[in-house]
């Protein structure tokens, strides 16, 4: 029995983000999904730098126990690359990667993961999940303190604990290796789908479309459906015996790279019309000039640049949750008109973050509209937060939503609870 695969890749910018810092590959024996992390700039870069690193091993050199050991090596040089990058370029500090990849060495798969992107496998009509999130909500549950059904709907639900990047901590792989049976299918993805998508429908919608391309391109369109939060990335990958092959079941033989490592980064959203659609055509058309204004495009002032990817870094927040896109829809009603009501709205919000320093509580949204700042400093707390553990400040980083003020205060009580634990 001679294995080999036949798979499909897409990506998307979604209808939220600015632009893709989710990167793929998908090759003959190597799949990778990498999403990345901070800010407008170093997302893009994490993610390339480490499809990058990982695409030579797209051959069939490899045992399977050569095959961990070079996905390991590979991620520690990924890692290397982007410390170094961040150390060269003060603008890239706080740059990180997941990283999901299953490299492929005859009738096995050696997988190595870190981060919250996933990998599933649909097996006799059984779909499960392989991977582990390495995220506070997971902490949460593994330890007890919170049930699955409970972290599925966590406000910190996607706050990552373990990736590569510019952090002062040693890296811990996922490293396994498993069996690759004919008909077996295979997806991975970055959270952009997993974290909108439910399980079941990505189950019957791996059962149920047999053609990876319809079927990648299927699940796209259901993360967008569901408001396309944050960039979203898929490969498909159904494992073949070339002795037995069906009809049209040809393995694929080139290699696909999509999503900020690709030619194709710039690409717009693929979304079909809907309500999200519609929502982000008119955002996008009430930051567009009309036609005939005069831009000035050949020699852009370059503080003008620094003060455009702070605006950017402010507005696009990694992993916002699904509230960023109620928010958002209100202010492009506020665009058409209805800008007194939005604004009223925004202004029962509150979240937890970071204010000269000091973690603070803030009512509002996370945004600017123009020269409006749509949130203020409400509290300030005793709290520093370049004392608090790297991960709690990667939560205040994205920001912490809260229901009302009080729940906000117990958030903050929360954090100290756990910096002290």
């Amino acid at each position: 029995m001679t294995i080999a695969l036949r798979y499909a890749a897409r990506s998307d910018v979604g209808l939220v983000r600015a632009n893709n810092q989710d990167s793929a590959y998908a090759g003959p024996h190597l799949l990778v999904v990498a999403d990345g992390m901070g800010g407008h700039a170093g997302g893009d870069v994490a993610s390339s730098v480490a499809v990058a690193t990982l695409a030579p091993l797209d051959d069939e050199a490899h045992g399977p126990d050569d095959a961990l050991e070079e996905l390991d090596r590979a991620l520690h040089a990924a890692q290397d690359e982007l410390l170094a990058r961040a150390e060269r370029d003060p603008q890239l500090a706080g740059l990180g990667t997941t990283v999901t990849a299953l490299l492929r060495t005859g009738s096995k798969l050696a997988m190595a993961h870190i981060g919250d992107s996933r990998a599933y496998l649909l097996r006799d009509g059984e779909m499960a999940q392989v991977t582990t999130d390495h995220t506070f909500v997971q902490h949460l549950v593994n330890t007890g303190k919170i049930t699955a059904e409970e972290a599925e709907h966590h406000p910190q639900r996607s706050v990552v604990m373990r990736v590569l990047g510019d952090f002062d901590m040693e890296i811990v792989l996922d490293l396994s290796v498993r069996e690759a049976r004919p008909g077996d299918r295979w997806l991975l993805c970055s959270d952009g789908l997993s974290g909108v998508v439910s399980a079941e429908t990505l189950g019957d919608t791996l059962r149920g479309v047999p053609d990876v391309d319809a079927c990648a391109e299927r699940l796209i369109q259901l993360a967008l459906r569901g408001g396309g939060p944050d960039n979203i990335t898929v490969i498909i990958a159904d494992v073949v015996d070339l002795d037995r092959l069906p009809d049209g079941g040809a393995p694929t033989t080139t290699s696909t790279i999509v999503g900020s490592a690709a030619t194709s980064r710039n690409r717009p959203s693929a979304a079909a019309d809907g309500p999200a659609a519609r929502a982000a055509t008119l955002t996008q058309a009430a930051t567009t000039p009309p036609k005939g204004t005069a831009t000035a495009t050949a020699s852009p002032d370059p503080d003008d640049e620094d003060d455009d990817e702070d605006d950017e870094t402010r507005r696009h927040r990694r992993r916002r949750r699904v509230l960023m896109l109620v928010a958002i829809a209100a202010l492009v009603l506020a665009i058409a008109g209805v800008g007194t009501a939005a604004y009223q709205w925004t202004q029962t919000q509150y979240y937890v973050g970071v204010a000269d320093g000091d973690v603070a509580i803030y009512r509002g949204i996370p945004q600017t509209l123009g020269p409006l700042a749509l949130s203020d400093v409400v509290e300030r707390t005793a709290l520093v937060a370049d004392q608090l553990p790297g991960y709690v400040q990667t939560r205040l980083d994205q920001t912490i939503p809260a229901t009302s003020l009080a729940d906000a205060r117990e958030r903050v009580s929360r954090l100290a609870e756990d910096t002290t634990s």
